[in-house]
């Protein structure tokens, strides 16, 4: 209770693949005011030539920031987690974990493809899933499972995405969220099911899969112990399933005033562009410009194209700081500001860029190999990979216009990349288009939406896109 209001302390888990957060949003009927009470970092793990989630220290994380969140004045009404798609774990008979998840830029899927379209024919995997073709995809990880370590399919009862794996941890409640199963080129769009036919062609064990819940599901309370634990003022704390896929929570919360002239670019590790649909679109030219029909909150459809996006800043950054020491992002734009533009371009989907042992030099042999000129410093590099993501975002653009019947006129730009005006501004000259920027924390607010349209504080998803817009200051570039 606050100033005589009764004010929702609406808790959200929000996993990304460099960093972790635990947003409180305080709801008193009128706004949402949000606060990042914890910030972890979040990142693969290598062993030998393997790449793992740290799991378990994921899980310490996020109890030490449920923790954080919670106060005799606000006390925890209600929790939701989200993470990044595709990744996943297995556990065995007695809810023990098999083994570390994989990370999606681990190796072992790579060439893999081919192998699995001798046995189900490509066109015929997007026809049942409408999921474009990247290495990381659930689909072809299970190949490598089967390939590799075949062993796994033997000793797992459960198959659980990354944040219904939490969840288990939290309640010991095991669901599949329906956002996150649509990730994994495992799943039929149209029906809302599992693909019996990919599971039967692949020789997937479907025995492993778990019920499909939707977003606004209560999934169970916290576990007494965990309660105990953490010494939490409230010992009976909900978790609901949210838009449980990063992406879906974030598209969630634009605060789109028309969804038919607008796409969406959620920028983070990865930039995924697209638009909100009524219906999958599954045909012969999305197939062939490798779009993706995602799932998402309220059964609104993600058209949209995954694209590498800040993960290039951020691995120059991690080699500019082995041997320069630490910069800020703030200092990057600066030095991208100051130097010179239109150097070189790159493809910011070149598998050579997905996971090399030095970004720099790789985009420098890139230039060399391709006649461009060569950046001389790193000002110059960054300026190059910000004007090389806002190049392929209007080419994309484009595509989407073209599939969709869309008009688009403005693009809603939301997630950490949409703090960068230098990639908002390029944004909006590339392509031609008014660029929104905000909000910056779109996959809590999104989760935390959710969890209070399930709870009867926010009537639907409109209602709480009408919330956002009051509540979060917006930029905007012409």
């Amino acid at each position: 209770m606050l100033g005589g209001v009764n004010v929702k302390n609406i808790v959200a888990v929000d996993l990304g693949a460099s960093s972790g957060r635990v947003v409180k949003g305080l709801y008193d009927g009128e706004e949402i005011k949000t606060k990042v009470v914890y910030r972890f970092s979040n990142e693969g793990i290598k062993v030998n030539k393997s790449i793992y989630w740290n799991i378990l220290g994921i899980y310490n994380q996020i109890k030490n920031g449920i923790t954080k969140a919670s106060s005799y004045e606000e006390s925890i009404t209600s929790l939701g987690v989200d993470s990044w798609g595709v990744d996943y774990a297995y556990l065995s008979s007695d809810g023990n974990l098999i083994s570390s998840p994989y990370h999606y830029r681990d190796s072992r899927t790579n060439k893999l493809y081919e192998e699995i379209f001798s046995q189900l024919n490509k066109s015929e995997i997007y026809k049942e899933t409408g999921i474009q073709f990247i290495p990381i995809n659930t689909l072809v990880q299970l190949w490598a499972d089967k390939k590799y370590r075949p062993w796994v399919f033997d000793l797992a009862e459960d198959f659980l995405m990354i944040p219904d794996l939490i969840n288990f941890f939290l309640t010991g409640e095991k669901f599949n969220e329906y956002t996150n199963a649509s990730t994994t080129q495992l799943f039929n769009v149209k029906k809302g099911v599992w693909s019996k036919k990919i599971f039967r062609a692949l020789d997937y064990p479907k025995n492993m899969i778990k019920e499909i819940i939707y977003p606004g599901t209560l999934i169970g309370e916290i576990n007494e112990n965990i309660s105990t634990d953490l010494n939490l003022f409230n010992k009976n704390i909900p978790v609901f399933s949210v838009g449980s896929h990063d992406t879906a929570s974030a598209v969630a919360a634009i605060p789109f005033k028309n969804n038919q002239n607008s796409a969406f670019i959620s920028n983070g590790t990865w930039s995924l562009l697209g638009a909100e649909l009524d219906e999958p679109i599954i045909n012969q030219e999305a197939f062939e410009e490798n779009f993706t029909n995602e799932c998402g909150v309220n059964n609104r459809i993600r058209f949209l194209k995954n694209i590498t996006g800040l993960w290039l800043i951020e691995q120059c950054k991690q080699t500019w700081e082995e041997k320069e020491g630490e910069i800020s992002y703030e200092e990057i734009t600066n030095k991208a500001y100051e130097a010179k533009g239109n150097l070189f371009r790159i493809n910011p989907n070149n598998p050579r860029f997905i996971n090399p042992d030095n970004m720099i030099e790789e985009i420098i042999n890139y230039c060399k190999e391709t006649k461009q000129c060569i950046p001389r410093n790193f000002g110059e590099i960054v300026r190059g990979i910000y004007e090389s993501l806002a190049a392929d975002y209007c080419n994309n653009i484009n595509k989407l216009e073209k599939i969709t019947g869309k008009d688009i006129e403005t693009i809603h730009m939301v997630g950490g990349g949409a703090r960068s005006d230098i990639l908002c501004e390029l944004t909006a000259k590339h392509s031609g288009r008014r660029v929104i920027a905000g909000p910056f924390e779109a996959t809590a607010l999104g989760n935390i939406i959710v969890q209070l349209i399930a709870q009867n504080e926010v009537s639907n998803l409109e209602e709480g896109r009408e919330l956002i817009r009051k509540t979060i200051k917006l930029k905007y570039y012409e």
